[in-house]
């Protein structure tokens, strides 16, 4: 799976969950960039992302994101499984 798709699909559900259609994703994008991703929002975000890409995200992954980049990595090495 390729980086952009990864990126694209993560921009669809930034923008569905957080309710905002402006919503542009890079790959450096953090949550400190966007003001309705918080903590509440970032559980949406997880689930979300999850049910998206079938897949489970450990505490240990999460803990370790600083950046969108952190994200499309965690999602193609568990794709890659």
């Amino acid at each position: 799976m390729m980086n952009e798709t990864i990126l694209e699909q993560l921009n669809k559900i930034f923008i569905e969950v957080l309710d905002n259609p402006s919503i542009i994703l890079f790959v450096s994008t953090t949550a400190n960039d966007i003001d309705e991703w918080d903590s509440l929002s970032n559980i949406e975000l997880i689930v979300a992302i999850e049910k998206k890409f079938k897949i489970k995200f450990t505490s240990n992954d999460i803990e370790k994101w600083n950046n969108i980049y952190d994200i499309i990595n965690t999602i193609t090495v568990k794709y890659s499984r």
